[in-house]
């Protein structure tokens, strides 16, 4: 169940890596990490840490419908993997393909909301590229500096540590579920779509942490490549109300969508997964609640090689996320079929 090629992403990423020869001055392994670490004697003391991403789909589909929204998650997605190797962000490049027939408003929104997440993240956009096409599309490429003494990595859990998560989870699936089911705009407003920063989160597991990824493709997408990588399980408490932001959970409860769905769906929210050793869980939390940062428990890593979750009736299920991750790709751009098929895996498997 824990085979890395199981998940069709990663086949693909392994069969496109094939054709580049092995960076002798990189550090982690592939799928070890959500930014490449880099050797160089330009940095005593540190790595570099690179990492790009590109927003196109989510505004062709429809998802982001607001240029604002586009721009700043062009930038909090790069930041988000910086902050899961616990980096110091020295700031980003991009590069912007933008549509000549949207507009000087238009494109000015996606600006704004780059400048405006930089400034939540206290880093800056150094410089980059622009493009024309009919076809939005944005990315961003986040540097940092992470001290060698401190790296965090995908790698490194063990059974019987704690899982956290660095805060509330479920509104970038929110967000698409309103898109693609047509509902109206007003039951989850696009501007509820804002990941926050987490580099102070980052910095802070590095004295903590044994693992760490970010939930941008989910959470249930997230602890399964974790479980993958490290060829363990997780035991994970689903106490909804406690997991979900509260606009997600109203959401849920006033179109009587299952709770599960926000976790399990792929369009996440960049907060941090980690686990921590139970003999630094209670250092940990004090450490966090002194600065401000919010973790909430999701329960415990485990020898099985299983996602096991104990629902709120009590009932524990074991589930193979790997349909659910494979989905997108089995369905194409089919998004009507995507969504019935994902709701009828998570009945199969008995989610509630």
């Amino acid at each position: 169940m824990n085979e890395m090629e199981a998940i069709l992403e990663t086949a693909m990423i392994n069969r496109w890596a094939r054709h580049f020869s092995p960076p002798p001055n990189r550090v982690n392994r592939p799928h070890e990490t959500d930014s490449e670490l880099v050797e160089s004697p330009a940095f005593p003391g540190h790595y570099l840490a690179v990492t790009i991403d590109t927003v196109a789909e989510e505004i062709s589909e429809g998802i982001y419908r607001d240029p604002f929204t586009a721009g700043w998650v062009a930038v909090a997605a790069s930041i988000s993997d910086l902050s899961a190797v616990g980096a110091d962000a020295l700031g980003l490049v991009i590069s912007v393909t933008l549509n000549p027939e949207q507009g000087d408003d238009y494109n000015a929104g996606i600006a704004q909301g780059m400048e405006q997440a930089c400034r939540a993240a206290g880093t800056a956009i150094l410089g980059g590229d622009t493009n024309m096409d009919r076809r939005v599309a944005l990315t961003g490429c986040a540097l940092g500096l992470v001290p060698k003494n401190k790296v965090l990595t995908r790698h490194g859990c063990r059974a019987g540590e704690v899982a956290y998560v660095s805060g509330p989870i479920g509104s970038g699936n929110a967000l698409g579920f309103v898109r693609l089911a047509g509902l109206p705009e007003r039951l989850f407003p696009e501007g509820l779509y804002r990941p926050a920063s987490r580099l102070a989160a980052g910095k802070l597991l590095r004295d903590y942490a044994t693992c760490c990824m970010d939930s941008s493709d989910g959470l249930l997408a997230t602890l399964d490549q974790l479980m993958r990588v490290n060829n363990v399980g997780f035991r994970i408490d689903c106490a909804w109300e406690s997991l979900l932001a509260p606009d997600v959970l109203q959401l849920c409860r006033g179109t009587g969508t299952p709770c599960w769905a926000m976790a399990a769906a792929p369009h996440g929210e960049f907060e941090l997964v980690t686990t921590v050793p139970q003999a630094k869980e209670a250092e940990f939390l004090a450490a966090a609640k002194a600065q401000g940062v919010g973790f909430i428990r999701l329960g415990v890593v485990q020898e099985a090689t299983d996602l096991a979750f104990v629902l709120p009736s009590g009932r524990a299920v074991t589930v193979d996320a790997a349909p659910f991750r494979n989905l997108l790709f089995t369905v194409g751009a089919d998004m009507q079929r995507y969504m019935r098929e994902f709701l009828a895996l998570g009945a199969g498997a008995g989610l509630e």
